[in-house]
């Protein structure tokens, strides 16, 4: 079965636009080394919740969302190798070195989870 990185994290509300264009581009890069699919979500229904929610998850502040994002692969190793050698890919840290990324990397959290269900 697949294997998928999933990310959730907050973007401002007013810089959701760029932030869509942004990973427009990094989702062509994987896409490019062969991951399967490059998902984002943009909150719709996360309210908070009385222990834990997605906005209690990234200190949702006004004015922001939460995205909910995945990276699907054919396997652990794709995963792996996708991810080594896009780290080598100057196109990736040019992206990731401009000023100013639209979102706040310090509330984000992602994982990697192996697939156990697929309906």
């Amino acid at each position: 079965m697949s294997y998928i990185d999933g990310f959730v994290l907050p973007v401002p509300l007013e810089q959701l636009d760029d932030y869509l264009r942004f990973t427009r581009r990094v989702g062509e890069l994987w896409k490019e080394y062969g991951a399967l699919e490059y998902v984002e979500c943009v909150g719709d229904d996360i309210r908070p919740g009385e222990h834990t929610s997605f906005p209690q998850s990234v200190k949702l502040q006004t004015g922001e969302t939460v995205i909910f994002a995945w990276i699907r692969y054919a396997s652990r190793q794709e995963r792996d190798r996708i991810h080594s050698e896009l780290m080598d890919d100057p196109r990736l840290s040019d992206m990731m070195n401009q000023a100013g990324l639209p979102f706040d990397s310090k509330r984000l959290f992602w994982g990697g989870f192996m697939e156990r269900v697929r309906l």
